[in-house]
């Protein structure tokens, strides 16, 4: 018997363990499509692992096909990356030398496969980081922690050398160390800079040593120029004074008075008697 409300019949029972069957199949065909396939971004490879072993071989960048819930990608990035690295090393004086390095390193893409198969995806802690450490100690050993200081370069060249020396096989390739601080001991720093000082004042000296040693052949050479001048001048004399010339100089110096003639004791003006002489002609005429 019906029940009529209204003079309608009621609605038919909604199946919802149909309903929701169907939308558990869209959802499982959802997932199934979406893990038929793979994206590799740009600058990374794919390295696919079927039920746990690795293949060879790698995926390039786009989108790939794969089994789902049977293959999975994992995802290796291939540019440059940076590392930055702490570590401690003894310089060939027996120095403590701090160090903070920053390694650029990128991954070849063809050898993907073969670091994560051996390595795994923690290549850089596991790889890389020790790789550093023994390097660095070997170079540091080679220098003074003066030296470290001053040659830099070189021991940047020498880690890049001795990285990628250890590393290629594995297909990591360092393209730049930098060095970004060296570290020394309290100890050492003051005994650097005392050195320093005494370097400055050793320095000090020796330019005013050289400078008053300078001043004193300049006086010196002044002093021979000058006695040389007047050796000089002296023989352009000797030589210009002849006899006449002489004899000149004397009638320019005489102030025309004659000279006294003295004799027992009395003074005779010569003189005096050519004026009286003159006036006793005068009175005899």
């Amino acid at each position: 018997m019906e029940i009529k409300v209204d003079g309608k019949k009621p609605a038919a029972n909604v199946n919802w363990k149909k309903i929701v069957i169907i939308g558990v199949a869209v959802v499982f065909a959802l997932i199934v499509a979406l893990n038929c396939f793979t994206v590799v971004e740009a600058g990374h490879t794919g390295v696919v692992v079927t039920l746990g072993s690795v293949n060879e071989g790698v995926l390039q960048e786009g989108i790939h096909a794969k089994v789902p819930f049977i293959q999975d990608v994992v995802k290796i990035d291939n540019r440059i990356q940076k590392l930055e690295v702490n570590t401690e090393a003894f310089s060939k004086d027996l120095q403590s030398v701090k160090t903070v390095l920053a390694i650029n390193y990128r991954v070849d893409t063809s050898k993907s496969y073969r670091i994560y198969k051996d390595i795994g995806a923690d290549y850089e802690s596991v790889l890389i980081v020790p790789a550093v450490n023994e390097v660095l100690k070997a170079i540091t050993a080679t220098y003074t922690a003066e030296q470290s200081v001053t040659n830099r370069a070189l021991i940047s060249d020498g880690l890049v050398e001795g990285l990628n020396t250890k590393l290629n096989d594995y297909g990591i390739y360092v393209t730049d160390v930098n060095i970004i601080d060296f570290d020394f001991s309290e100890a050492f720093i003051t005994a650097i800079e005392e050195k320093q000082v005494a370097q400055q004042k050793l320095l000090k000296a020796e330019t005013e040593k050289q400078t008053s040693i300078t001043n004193a052949q300049a006086s010196a050479e002044s002093v021979k120029i000058k006695a040389k001048g007047d050796a000089e001048a002296n023989k352009m004399l000797n030589e210009s004074l002849t006899d006449k010339v002489i004899e000149n100089k004397k009638i320019e110096k005489w102030n025309g008075e004659l000279p006294k003639v003295t004799g027992s004791g009395t003074i005779i003006d010569i003189g005096s008697l050519e004026d009286s002489g003159s006036k006793t002609d005068t009175k005899s005429e």
